[in-house]
């Protein structure tokens, strides 16, 4: 499956690439379907799980705690591919 990636670092400018690949360099790919989002002074985490219907509580699998700056910069990555995505197959059904 071809995709292609944005990157984004604050105080750059962003870059579309094919991301190569490379036996052993993918990541670990989890599904998720449940989210919390969390703050503090310095940080922002974000947590990854799972909930389905007849499940007493969510199976959260990942949390990522990042800088404020970092999470903005998150924040738009997501609003530009989510705009390109529905740009390219139409609105969403979960907005």
């Amino acid at each position: 499956m071809a995709s292609s990636l944005q990157s984004v670092c604050p105080g750059k400018t962003m870059e579309r690439r094919a991301r190569e690949n490379v036996a052993g360099n993918d990541p670990e790919a989890r599904y998720s379907n449940y989210f919390h989002i969390g703050f503090n002074a310095f940080e922002v985490i974000l947590e990854f799980g799972q909930h389905y219907e007849g499940d007493e509580e969510p199976s959260m699998h990942t949390r990522i705690v990042t800088a404020p700056a970092y999470a903005a910069g998150l924040l738009e990555l997501l609003q530009t591919a989510l705009a390109d995505y529905e740009q390219k197959f139409g609105p969403s059904n979960s907005r």
